[in-house]
């Protein structure tokens, strides 16, 4: 039988790893070859090749339309972002051809187009690559191949506005049954805007509490996933890093300089594409006791391209130098140390898992997000980022630790 004389059947990408999946970005060009290996002569038909690039999003909501009426609202949308097609083998006459026995190889290539989205892998959507051979055959079913490929769009943060210090101030009056309990101020800064996974972000903050009671500072960084359809939204929100501070008592004021919040491997930023978005923030906020928190964000943007050592670092030193200067805190600091490599992140850090938190447990830490999502880290032949992903083995709910935010 025919079936039986296909012995193997794949797609192979040029320079991936055996295991890996290879890592590409906009307007590069990707080749490899369809391998057939066959037992005996067979007949086949066409070859054909398809590359596909689809981002796309899902999700439903219940909804109610009376005391004892219920129904499901489904939210879906689709964006095609590559999509070629190619033809490797055509009979010359007639509906099929002829292959002697042995392994066969079919060579292809085709250009990325410049601009595309990042991979991703999310609760209520995707955004994937893939290349898939079909080999038709007479009076049999047509026999496929897939491969899978990674794209990273790169993401410079040597850039003006990446590299523009970012800084807020808000206050807050504390109320107990009607009584004016006093004001608490917090301003908080940081050097820039953008930052690569690894690297460690200063903050800067000025904590005035003039209230009766302590209050304490805390700071997280948190990664927002918003899935757009048809004119809904929704939104997924994680900490990734966080820290807390020492508490401040009564009429006392406390100056944060440079406190270390150390961004772990995290997938970089997608801004640019129409169903999905992954943003970051940094969250600075004081925990009132007997109110609602004070809270202050700042943006960030998680690139791929590190920081240059000349040039545009040296712009950064200076306006993170001039910042201090205004927020008079004295000296400058130590020329800060490059950014580390993506492959020393990969091989350095260890990915938490369900039974290990990746923050201490801090109390009463409510802002209506859900659990961590951890990121799972793979060696990649271009050194990218991790790419993102869920955790597959979520806690129940009776040992889910709390939400890490502030």
């Amino acid at each position: 039988m025919l079936f039986d004389k296909v012995k193997a059947f794949a797609v192979q990408l040029d320079g991936a790893s055996v295991g890996a999946e290879p890592v590409f970005s906009g307007g590069q060009a990707v080749a490899g070859r369809v391998l057939l290996e066959l037992s005996g002569a067979a007949r086949v038909g066409a070859l054909r090749l398809r590359a596909r690039g689809r981002a796309q999003v899902h999700w439903t909501e219940s909804r109610s339309a009376g005391s004892s009426t219920a129904y499901t609202q489904s939210y879906s949308e689709r964006v095609e972002v590559v999509n070629h097609l190619t033809t490797l083998l055509a009979p010359d006459t007639g509906e099929t051809t002829t292959l002697p026995p042995g392994l066969h190889e079919f060579p292809f290539s085709f250009q990325l187009p410049p601009t595309l989205v990042t991979s991703f892998e999310g609760r209520h959507g995707s955004v994937r690559y893939s290349i898939k051979a079909t080999l038709h055959r007479p009076w049999a079913p047509a026999r496929r191949a897939r491969k899978v490929f990674v794209v990273i769009e790169p993401v410079d943060i040597n850039t003006p506005a990446l590299l523009a210090p970012q800084a807020g101030v808000r206050e807050k009056v504390a109320r107990t049954w009607y009584c004016n309990r006093g004001l608490v101020s917090l301003s908080a800064k940081i050097d820039r805007k953008g930052y690569t996974p690894g690297e460690v972000i200063p903050v800067f903050a000025e904590i005035d509490n003039g209230t009766t009671r302590p209050v304490l500072p805390r700071a997280a960084v948190v990664q927002t996933q918003t899935f757009m359809a048809r004119g809904a939204r929704k939104q997924k929100r994680a900490v990734v890093a966080s820290l807390v501070g020492e508490p401040v008592g009564p009429g006392r004021r406390t100056l944060w300089q440079g406190r270390a919040l150390r961004i772990p491997p995290v997938g970089p930023s997608i801004l640019h594409c129409r169903v999905l978005h992954v943003d970051y923030t940094l969250k600075v906020c004081v925990d009132i006791p007997g109110t609602s928190k004070l809270l202050l964000e700042l943006p960030l943007v998680i690139g791929t391209v590190p920081l240059h050592p000349f040039g545009s670092r040296s712009s950064s030193v200076g306006s993170h130098a001039s910042f201090l200067l205004d927020w008079g805190l004295g000296a400058l600091p130590e020329q800060p140390e490059a950014p580390p490599e993506y492959s020393e992140v990969v091989a350095d850090e260890e990915v938490p898992t369900a039974e290990q938190n990746l923050f201490p447990p801090l109390p009463d830490l409510d802002l209506g997000l859900e659990g961590p999502f951890f990121t799972y880290i793979q060696e990649f032949r271009y050194r990218p980022p991790p790419l993102y992903s869920e955790d597959p083995h979520p806690p129940t709910e009776a040992i889910r630790p709390r939400c890490m935010t502030c």
